[in-house]
């Protein structure tokens, strides 16, 4: 338990999450973080009103959990002694937008179009990702040895590592399980730059040529050359022929190019 017989609420927050397993953190931390940091991360927990935590309800969406979470939490600062209440609960979602929330009807997510590419290198950033988490619980594990939670910079690194690549998981499984490859088609001599085309276009000012790939979106990669078609140059450069001079904005001015060759 902190020294400080009246902690701040970030340090009653870390050591409530370190009474956790690993898994029940990594669930909960989030959104006890996201309450402290609305109530104010150096406000001392004997500061905090049922009012305060009441008005942080109202701005709570989509279900119980993000509640259940920061309930948790107050539970364990009455027991604590960090507050001589349990203002867990004035922290009551509304009634109605619960209900509205359980008769909607199932969302259906957009899908995403991917190259075959870009899917399966999502795919092994995924698998990279997952293998890192072992690495990370040992950390966390050596972190904890030091019972001087206050300023323990190694446990806040770990913490602050896990929650970057659990983020990052769920990101890409999302995308993943929202995804279509979409092959690039079979561009014909004369046809006008698409999505897969690569161009070679001549800086009408400085007589430079420059090579770029247009790609779909998400598939970007500038140091390779590799344009998403819904960037300024992808966006100038979509169904336009060879000869063609196009403009696009850039911090230094408008740039001028012609287009010199396409090719699939």
């Amino acid at each position: 338990m902190p020294e400080s017989t009246n902690p701040t609420l970030m340090e009653a927050a870390r050591h409530y999450l370190d009474t956790l397993a690993d898994d029940e953190r990594a669930a909960n931390q989030a959104e006890v973080q996201r309450f402290v940091r609305w109530c104010g991360t150096d406000r001392h927990c004997t500061q905090l009103s049922g009012h305060d935590v009441a008005t942080y309800a109202e701005t709570l969406t989509g279900g119980t959990r993000r509640g259940e979470a920061v309930k948790k939490f107050l539970v364990f600062a009455k027991k604590g002694g960090y507050t001589a209440t349990n203002l867990g609960i004035h922290l009551r979602l509304r009634k109605t937008a619960t209900k509205q929330a359980a008769k909607r009807a199932p969302l259906t997510l957009p899908e995403i179009q991917l190259s075959g590419e870009r899917k399966a290198a999502l795919e092994a950033e995924l698998e990279s990702l997952k293998a890192q988490r072992p690495q990370i619980v040992k950390d966390l594990q050596e972190a904890r040895a030091d019972k001087d939670f206050r300023e323990n910079a190694p446990l806040d690194a770990a913490r602050d590592r896990q929650g970057h690549v659990e983020g990052r998981i769920r990101e890409v499984e999302a995308t993943l399980a929202q995804a279509v490859v979409v092959e690039q088609k079979r561009m014909l001599p004369g046809d006008a730059v698409d999505v897969g085309s690569t161009v070679h276009l001549r800086n009408l000012k400085s007589g430079a040529e420059t090579t770029y790939k247009l790609v779909r979106p998400g598939d970007g990669n500038a140091a390779q050359g590799r344009i998403s078609s819904e960037s300024p140059v992808g966006q100038a450069l979509l169904k336009r022929h060879v000869g063609e001079e196009v403009e696009v904005a850039a911090p230094s001015g408008t740039l001028r190019f012609r287009i010199e060759r396409v090719e699939v």
